[in-house]
C-alpha cells in the first residue's frame, strides 16, 4: 500500500516506521523540511505542504491507498484548532476528492464527550463537549461523516484518549515535578492510551474499519485520579500529592467519564500491547530508571 501520514510527529513518525517495516511505501507530510532526516531514517519519504493552505497541496500526488491525518495543534487555541482540524480537513477532502484513498483515518479526541458524572460512554453516546476546541473537533467529525455519506469519502474517526509514552505523560510529569494535586476526593476518571497502542489502533482501523464509523482508542481501564496517584506513588516511593478543593471555576470544561473501547476491540480485533496504565507506565518508569 501507498500510505500518506499527515503530521509525522509523536504518533505519526512511529506509525510510518511501523508501516514501512511491514512493507508499505510510506510518505510523511510536514510543513517544513526540518525533520526530513528523521523521516528518512524511519523509512518515510518526506513531502511538504501546509494543509491549512490548499494551494500548497495542489502539486502533490494523490495516488495513496491509505491516508492518516494525525496532525496535532501543539496546544493551540480555538482558532488554531479551526484552521488545522476543520479547515485543514476540508482542504484535504477537496484535494483528494478526484482520487480518494481506500481508507482515510482521522484522529479526533475523547474530549468530544462532555459527560461529567463518571458514566461509561461509548461511540453511540451524545457528544456535547464543554469547550470550544472540543466543539471544533465535533464539527470536523461531522464534516468527515458528511463527506462519507455524500461523496463516498472513506473516512474513519478514532477518538483518542490522553496519550502517554516515551517522554510524554502529563500526570507523571506533574507528579515528578511535585506539581500534581488531587482534586477533592480524587474520584474523577482519567482515560489514557499508550503511544504504541495509538499506532496499533490506527493500523487496525486501516485494515479493518468500515468507512463512516467511529471508534474510541483508549485502554481497558479508566482509573480515578486518586487510584492513579496511589499506584504511581507506590512505584516511585514518593508521597501522595496533596488534596485540594475542587475549584468550580477551574473545572469549567473538565469532564468525568469512563470511555469504552469495546467496539474497537470487537470490530477491529485489536489487542492492546498495554491494556492498562499499569502495564504502560511500568515500562516507561523502567526506561526512566536506566
Amino acid at each position: 500500500m501507498r500510505a500518506l501520514i499527515v503530521g509525522c510527529g509523536y504518533v505519526g513518525l512511529p506509525l510510518g516506521e511501523e508501516l514501512a517495516k511491514r512493507g508499505h511505501k510510506v510518505f510523511g507530510l510536514r510543513r517544513s523540511a526540518s525533520a526530513d532526516g528523521e523521516l528518512k531514517a524511519a523509512g518515510i519519504a518526506p513531502i511538504h505542504a501546509d494543509i491549512t493552505k490548499p494551494e500548497t497541496l495542489a502539486s502533490l500526488p494523490t495516488d495513496f491507498d491509505w491516508v492518516v491525518n494525525c496532525a496535532a495543534s501543539g496546544g493551540g487555541g480555538v482558532e488554531d484548532y479551526r484552521r488545522l482540524y476543520l479547515e485543514g480537513t476540508r482542504n484535504f477532502i477537496e484535494w483528494l476528492s478526484s482520487s480518494p484513498p481506500q481508507k482515510y483515518v482521522y484522529t479526533s479526541s475523547t474530549s468530544v464527550y462532555g459527560q461529567d458524572d463518571g458514566s461509561l460512554v461509548a461511540e453511540s453516546d451524545p457528544v456535547v463537549p464543554p469547550t470550544e476546541t472540543g466543539r471544533v473537533l465535533v464539527e470536523t467529525e461531522n464534516l468527515l461523516r458528511a463527506a462519507t455519506a455524500e461523496k463516498n469519502f472513506p473516512a474513519v474517526v478514532l477518538r483518542v484518549a490522553g496519550i502517554y509514552g516515551p517522554d510524554r505523560g502529563f500526570w507523571l510529569r506533574q507528579f515528578l515535578k511535585n506539581e500534581a494535586s488531587i482534586e477533592g476526593k480524587g474520584d474523577r476518571f482519567l482515560n489514557m492510551i499508550h503511544r504504541d497502542d495509538v499506532v496499533g489502533c490506527i493500523i487496525a482501523a486501516l485494515l479493518n474499519a468500515q468507512p463512516g464509523e467511529v471508534y474510541n482508542a483508549v485502554d481497558d481501564e479508566p482509573v480515578s485520579q486518586f487510584d492513579f496517584f496511589t499506584w504511581l506513588a507506590s512505584q516511585l516511593r514518593k508521597e501522595m500529592p496533596p488534596s485540594v478543593p475542587a475549584d468550580p471555576g477551574r473545572r469549567r470544561g473538565v469532564t468525568n467519564k469512563r470511555v469504552s473501547n469495546g467496539r474497537l476491540k470487537q470490530e477491529l480485533a485489536y489487542r492492546f500491547k498495554y491494556p492498562t496504565f499499569r502495564d504502560g507506565y511500568t515500562v516507561e518508569l523502567q526506561h526512566r530508571a536506566r
